[in-house]
């Protein structure tokens, strides 16, 4: 049993790595080299560089180009690294693509431009306008709950036929429409909400990118693993058993980057600080954090 017939552009788990920063605040290179090598180890396809999880709001355009160059050496050709590179800025946006390319990404993740709010045909122009710059593949990154603005349906179904548009991020809450979609287009879908992993692959989608699989990428790629294998049963078991700690670290009200870093310091993985305007944890959130994270990889999981 297999979700999709085609082999998804980068990979099925996919992880939306966080940035490790130093205790002073800085970038940590030599922490997103081992995190990177830790992650592939446990069972990441590739990497997600520079989105919502990894705090690309408060890093430079430099700092964004180092990390991909730092990844790529700690996980060598045969890893997908997919950069964010989505601003509200359509100028910026094709800038930090084109870096994206020179630091040795394999494709890039552009989010809808957030706050201004444009109709439709701006948005689609926004896209198109990166795909037809750049040499990369481009990911769409649909996540109207944080951006303000939609990629409509039918906005998609067009973007489809540009060639380098091959993949799309949904964190929509629109299962109906996701459905219709991969039923309708090429594009690869990728579960960007972890409590959809197993439902959206289920109808055809290529996989997830998850903020979770920072801290149970092999439990997360075990999901898709079984369910590939025809074992249904023990798959929704296995999503099952994730759900609470999906649950404290992304709908607990706080960010999954700072749910994400309070759980990598207790595992001794690179993590470091959040930068401001996030906060860190409370001890009472870790505690919770902990008691989920322990649900989810003891030997009922």
């Amino acid at each position: 049993m297999t979700s999709t017939g085609s082999t998804p552009p980068f990979g099925r788990a996919l992880c939306a790595m966080i940035t490790p920063f130093t205790e002073s605040g800085g970038l940590d290179l030599d922490g997103a080299r081992r995190l990177a090598a830790h992650l592939v180890a446990e069972g990441c396809d590739g990497l997600v560089l520079s989105g919502t999880t990894g705090e690309s709001p408060t890093t430079t355009d430099a700092e964004k180009a180092a990390l991909i160059g730092a990844v790529r050496e700690a996980v060598g050709p045969g890893t997908a690294i997919v950069a964010g590179v989505g601003t509200p800025d359509t100028r910026h946006t094709l800038r930090l693509a084109a870096a994206a390319h020179e630091a040795g990404a394999d494709g890039v993740l552009v989010v809808t431009p957030y706050y201004s709010r444009p109709p439709q045909d701006a948005v689609e122009d926004h896209f198109r306008a990166v795909a037809d710059a750049s040499d990369l593949p481009v990911m769409l990154y649909d996540i109207p709950g944080r951006t303000g603005t939609r990629i409509e349906p039918d906005t998609m179904l067009r973007l489809a036929e540009h060639p380098r548009i091959v993949a799309v991020k949904d964190c929509s809450y629109d299962f109906l429409a996701a459905q219709k979609l991969i039923a309708a287009t090429e594009l690869a879908f990728y579960a960007g909400c972890d409590e959809h992993d197993l439902a959206l692959y289920a109808v055809g989608a290529a996989g997830f990118v998850s903020t979770v699989a920072n801290v149970i990428p092999r439990q997360l790629r075990s999901v898709l693993d079984v369910f590939d294998a025809g074992d249904t049963a023990t798959a929704a078991r296995r999503q099952r058993a994730a759900i609470p700690l999906v649950e404290a670290m992304m709908s607990a009200g706080l960010p999954g980057a700072v749910t994400a870093k309070a759980l990598l310091d207790r595992l001794d993985l690179p993590a470091g600080p959040v930068r401001a305007p996030l906060r860190p944890a409370s001890p009472r959130a870790v505690d919770d954090l902990l008691t989920a994270y322990a649900h989810a990889t003891g030997p009922t999981a």
